[in-house]
C-alpha cells in the first residue's frame, strides 16, 4: 500500500508541476484544439462530398440518357473511397505539422525506410491495384450476383481496398480485393429460368405439351423480363408417378427466380383449365371395425 501511495503521490506532483507551467499547457491545449478542428472539418468534408456524389448519381439515374446504373453505382463507391483516403491523408499531414514535423522531412525519412514500409504495405497496394483491375475489366459491379471464392451473394459496395457482398441470409462478407482469386459473375448476360412440370401417366403427353406451349406464348407477351422463350423442350424424365416436361426461358439478370415462380403458377393454372392432372402423393387410411 505504501508503494502504491508513493507512486500516486509522484504522479500527482508531476501533474501539478506540469499544470503550473502555463506556457507549455497553453501550447498543448492549442495543438489539441487544432487537431480536433482538423478532424471535424475532414469528417464534415467527407460527408458533404458524399452527399454531392449521391445527388449527382440520383440525377443521372432520373435522366433520359442510356446509362448503365450498375456501373454508375460501382463508380460511386470507388469515388467515395478515394475521396475519403485523400482527405484523411491531407488531415494527417496537417496534424503532424502542428508538432513541428515537416512533410518534406517525413518523406525523406520514408525514403530511407521505404523498403521496410514497402514490405509492410504490400497487401494494401495489392488490394488497391486488384480493385482497379476489377473495375476497368468490368468483371463485376454493384448489384451483380456473384460467387467469390466460395461466397455468393449480391455485390453491395466496391471500394479501393475491399468488396462487400451480402448473401441471401443477410450476412455481409467483406473481402479484400487482393484476396479475390476466382469470380463467377451470375449476372452477366441472359439468365436461364428452368421449370419441370410433372403430369400423370394417364394423361396425353402431346396434349399437355400443346397446353404448355400456349401458356408460354401468353406469358412471353405479358412479361418484359423474359428475353427468350419460354420454350417447351419435351419430356425430360420418367419418374415413379409422373412424366416430367421441361420448359426453359432466358431472362434479364436477377429476374430468373421471379420468372420461374410465375411460370409454375401459369402452367399449373393452364393444366387445371385443360383438365390435365398433376400427380401428388395421397394417403389412404383404412379403418377396420371390430364386430362383437
Amino acid at each position: 500500500m505504501e508503494y502504491i501511495r508513493g507512486v500516486l503521490t509522484n504522479i500527482f506532483k508531476e501533474t501539478m508541476d506540469f499544470l503550473e507551467r502555463s506556457e507549455q499547457f497553453s501550447q498543448i491545449t492549442k495543438i489539441a484544439v487544432k487537431i480536433i478542428v482538423v478532424i471535424v472539418v475532414a469528417r464534415f468534408t467527407i460527408k458533404l462530398i458524399n452527399s454531392v456524389i449521391d445527388k449527382f448519381v440520383e440525377r443521372q439515374k432520373k435522366s433520359k440518357l442510356n446509362i448503365d446504373f450498375m456501373r454508375v453505382n460501382t463508380m460511386k463507391g470507388l469515388m467515395k473511397s478515394s475521396i475519403k483516403y485523400i482527405i484523411y491523408f491531407i488531415a494527417f499531414t496537417a496534424i503532424i505539422k502542428f508538432f513541428g514535423i515537416e512533410v518534406t522531412g517525413l518523406i525523406a525519412t520514408a525514403g530511407v525506410g521505404g523498403l521496410a514500409l514497402g514490405f509492410g504495405a504490400q497487401s494494401l497496394v495489392r488490394d488497391i491495384i486488384t480493385g482497379f483491375f476489377i473495375l476497368f475489366e468490368e468483371q463485376f459491379g454493384v448489384g451483380h450476383y456473384v460467387e467469390v471464392d466460395g461466397v455468393d451473394g449480391i455485390v453491395e459496395e466496391m471500394a479501393l481496398r475491399v468488396t462487400k457482398i451480402r448473401d441471401f441470409s443477410g450476412d455481409l462478407h467483406i473481402i479484400p480485393n487482393g484476396k479475390i482469386s476466382r469470380v463467377t459473375n451470375k449476372s452477366a448476360g441472359k439468365m436461364r429460368a428452368l421449370v419441370e412440370i410433372p403430369i400423370a401417366y394417364e394423361e396425353n403427353i402431346d396434349s399437355a405439351i400443346n397446353v404448355l406451349k400456349e401458356a408460354s406464348e401468353k406469358l412471353k407477351l405479358e412479361n418484359d423480363k423474359i428475353l427468350e422463350g419460354p420454350t417447351v423442350l419435351g419430356v425430360s424424365n420418367l419418374e415413379k408417378s409422373a412424366v416430367v416436361i421441361l420448359i426453359i426461358a432466358k431472362t434479364v439478370p436477377m429476374e430468373q427466380w421471379a420468372v420461374e415462380r410465375l411460370m409454375r403458377k401459369r402452367f399449373k393454372e393452364a393444366l387445371d383449365d385443360a383438365g390435365i392432372k398433376i400427380p401428388y402423393e395421397k394417403s389412404v387410411i383404412i379403418q377396420q371395425k371390430n364386430n362383437k
